[in-house]
């Protein structure tokens, strides 16, 4: 019996492409035979994956599974297939939210959500990696979808940091960390006014830091660097580190005092996880999947106040008893998250399948 999986781009450290990865090495474990099949990928990951171009029809006792996050020439090909499918929904960004800032980017999204919509009624299982992309998938007509965390590889951050980088940012200075790609819907647009309302109003001492690639969305990223110039943030305030690798991202969560996120849309949000994994406090607004993610820990932002949010930040840095209330719900709901039975979930999946 084969189990595949289908995946647009396979890359190291993406979340998508770790989970690819863990279902792999658990498929095989189990005796089966499993390859992962892509349209691209990073070269270090070409010997663990296939191109899709050599993907064979499987049979009709076969499994295969399609992980959602982008329109592709999978969406089509997976339709077709004679075997057992399942998909996994990852989320698509709402179209609106690139509008004024990328006609392709809407384009994207808009088609990826019509892809997503169109498989309602040919797919066997669809998975969803938090509550709220769950929903939408009974939004699109999707039958009975269930919940199926996203995997997260807790070994990798025990990885050593970048201990030159921690000294460096570790200056006296409130570091304000968000991680993630800087795109519309991540509102990084908020999260400078936090930083100058805090730089004017409660300390000097203040740096925003934010770790994600910014050469996506060329228009967008050039309207911030505009924005923090406007605010008189300098370039010791206002840091774009682009795309780190693990060391480095390692070094920034520790260094940092909160983690921030302003964001309006997330399918799951893997830094609010990476956040806990470091101590790190986190405030996040109350948005899409960010309150599945939390689940009851860190500080949810019912609302956009910049004033609130940079006190309400500023109390977490000085407080040390609510800082260490915070750590503390994050520790529990990380034991949580560690004790999400995946592989029994895996296993009554694949016996229920065999039984179609």
């Amino acid at each position: 019996m084969r189990i595949d999986q289908l995946l647009p781009a396979y890359h190291r450290g993406d979340a998508i492409g770790d989970e690819a990865t863990y279902l792999r090495r658990f498929f095989l474990s189990q005796g089966y035979e499993s390859e992962i099949y892509r349209l691209s990928s990073d070269r270090d990951l070409e010997s663990e994956s296939k191109d899709f171009g050599a993907f064979s029809g499987p049979s009709s006792g076969d499994i295969t599974i399609l992980h959602f996050a982008l329109p592709s020439p999978l969406t089509g090909a997976f339709r077709k297939l004679r075997s057992k499918k399942v998909l996994i929904h990852h989320n698509v960004t709402s179209p609106g939210f690139f509008a004024g800032t990328s006609d392709e980017m809407v384009r994207i999204a808009r088609l990826g959500r019509e892809e997503l919509r169109s498989l309602a009624g040919d797919v066997d299982v669809a998975l969803a990696d938090s509550a709220f992309n769950a929903r939408e998938l009974v939004e699109y007509g999707f039958r009975e979808p269930q919940v199926f965390p996203l995997y997260v590889d807790f070994a990798k951050y025990r990885k050593p940091m970048n201990a030159f980088l921690h000294r460096l940012f570790r200056d006296g200075r409130t570091n304000i960390l968000f991680v993630g790609r800087v795109a519309p819907n991540k509102r990084i647009e908020d999260l400078i006014k936090v930083a100058f309302y805090y730089k004017k109003f409660i300390s000097p001492l203040v740096r925003l830091v934010i770790v994600g690639k910014t050469e996506s969305l060329p228009v967008y990223y050039r309207a911030l660097v505009r924005l923090a110039d406007d605010f008189l943030l300098t370039p010791e305030e206002m840091v774009f580190a682009g795309h780190l690798p693990d060391e480095e991202m390692f070094a920034l969560y520790r260094a940092a005092d909160v983690f921030l996120s302003m964001s309006e849309h997330e399918g799951f949000c893997l830094p609010l996880v990476e956040s806990m994994i470091f101590d790190l406090p986190v405030m996040a607004y109350d948005s899409t999947a960010v309150p599945d993610t939390l689940d009851g820990c860190g500080i949810l932002l019912k609302e956009k106040r910049v004033d609130r949010a940079a006190e309400l930040l500023d109390a977490v840095v000085r407080d040390r008893a609510l800082r260490e209330k915070i750590v503390l719900g994050q520790r529990e709901r990380l034991e949580r998250l560690e004790s999400v039975g995946r592989e029994p979930f895996l296993f009554r999946m694949i016996e229920e399948l065999r039984g179609i």
